[in-house]
């Protein structure tokens, strides 16, 4: 089982790291509400965003089976995957039939989610991620922190050591623009030596029967340019109507991830290059019992990722934390979502403050769904203290005379105590925080006499 408050507490050992983690993800929300704030129809687009969303999920099947249809007249080859085992072993399959021993990939959470990496390289297939973020953290032998920047947590330092172990670079070099080209020639070889291209989907269009790729570096552009074979993996969620419908999440998706106007490439694959080979894994992996379930505003995330940059506990406890591939508010209740008791902590790792709700570009009410799976995380066997604890507060809350009765003896008898009483292993809020002294005049004694 997950637990949120210790891996929180771990990352908060190096408060260093902990302030600079918070500053940095901060200036990205100040980025995006700059680039917001340029655009007078933002709300206008994102209730556009979410009704198209509800829409497609509403008829996801008929959506899917279009853009099969309309795929597969344009010679892609489309593939279903029922779960993560199921696109593992496609991918595999589809690169040994091309005699592909050299692979190079772009982001994809999915990837990500489903474990792809570690197996291929379980048969000898070299697989180099070509995101400078996550590049960074495969040959760190890490984990992403962050679905738009993988290797947030890392400090400009740590990477020039990374890259003078694993690339012969200077380890005294950490000039960001220096380490950046030494990634880029090293990554150019990688793209002229691969066999074959792995990237994610951001939009697939249905009618159109194409996929959409969204980059800031072009790596998907790279990658795909030389290779004969090109698999593209995306979940059921990422299908949108057609490309009318397309330039709504373009313009919300950049604003929110990182406060540009539009992703630097927007690049679209409607049918494979001349002698090659286009092929789409469509993964299903649990979405479809959300959706049976009625957890489809879960579905309608585009993974911009700014929740996270807004939220006051990741910003403060780090991506690593919360033990999954979508960490933040968004990640904490699709874990909760899929497997309670793995997860049961990840809901309560949140404030409940609605700030997600607010920049969120498809109008998800993450505070509502974080909610919800808390009620149904309570039920854990490992929440059985807690669950009395809340009775014990209900009984507290339910009965105004026992409440004013027992806050009254306390106020008077906290002052007088020894503080090693006050400050025990029971007081959670006391590790971090000092206990207020009780005024000395209760304020249900001050409104009793000034109604008199």
């Amino acid at each position: 089982m997950i637990d949120h408050a210790r891996n929180a507490a771990a990352f908060l050992q190096n408060p260093e790291r902990a302030r600079w983690h918070d500053q940095a993800l901060w200036h990205v929300r100040q980025k995006r509400d700059l680039a917001v704030k340029a655009l007078p129809e933002w709300e206008e687009l994102r209730q556009a965003a979410e009704t198209i969303k509800t829409h497609t999920l509403e008829h996801l099947g008929y959506y899917l089976e279009r853009f099969e249809a309309r795929a597969q007249a344009n010679s892609l080859e489309v593939y279903w995957a029922e779960d993560a085992r199921e696109l593992r072993q496609i991918v595999a399959k589809l690169l040994q039939e091309h005699g592909a021993r050299r692979v190079v990939k772009s982001k994809s959470m999915l990837t990500e989610e489903c474990g792809l990496n570690p197996y291929l390289e379980s048969f000898g297939i070299e697989v180099t991620d070509t995101d400078l973020g996550e590049r960074i953290v495969q040959l760190a032998g890490d984990r992403p922190s962050h679905i738009v920047l993988p290797a947030i947590h890392l400090k400009k330092e740590q990477v020039a050591e990374i890259f003078a172990r694993e690339l012969g670079t200077d380890p005294a070099e950490s000039d960001p623009f220096r380490l950046t080209r030494a990634a880029r020639s090293h990554l150019r070889q990688k793209f002229l030596e691969a066999d074959a291209a792995i990237t994610g989907v951001n939009f697939a269009l249905a009618e159109e029967g194409g996929i959409v790729i969204c980059t800031n570096e072009g790596n998907a552009d790279l990658g795909t340019a030389l290779p004969d074979l090109h698999i593209a993996c995306m979940g059921l969620e990422k299908v949108i109507p057609s490309a009318r419908e397309l330039g709504i999440f373009t313009r919300v998706l950049a604003r929110s991830a990182t406060g540009q106007a539009i992703t630097a490439y927007t690049s679209h694959f409607l049918r494979p290059k001349p002698g090659g080979r286009l092929c789409v894994v469509m993964v299903d992996n649990g979405r479809s019992r959300l959706l049976a379930e009625g957890q489809e505003k879960l579905l309608s995330c585009i993974r911009c990722g700014a929740c996270m940059n807004t939220c006051p506990v990741y910003r403060r406890s780090g991506g690593h934390s919360y033990g999954t591939v979508v960490p933040g508010p968004i990640g904490s209740a699709l874990a909760g979502a899929r497997d309670c008791r793995e997860y049961a902590s990840l809901p309560f790792a949140c404030t409940l403050c609605g700030s997600c709700d607010l920049v969120c570009p498809v109008r998800i009410d993450l505070h509502r769904q974080l909610y919800r799976e808390r009620e149904r995380c309570i039920r854990v066997p490992e929440y059985r203290g807690k669950r009395r604890g809340l009775k014990a507060a209900a009984l507290f809350l339910r009965y105004p005379g026992l409440r004013r009765t027992l806050m009254g003896i306390l106020g008077s008898l906290l002052p007088r105590l020894p503080r090693s009483w006050v400050y025990n292993r029971f007081n959670l809020w006391g590790r971090e925080h000092e206990m207020p002294r009780p005024a000395r005049r209760s304020f249900s004694r001050l409104y009793r006499e000034h109604k008199q």
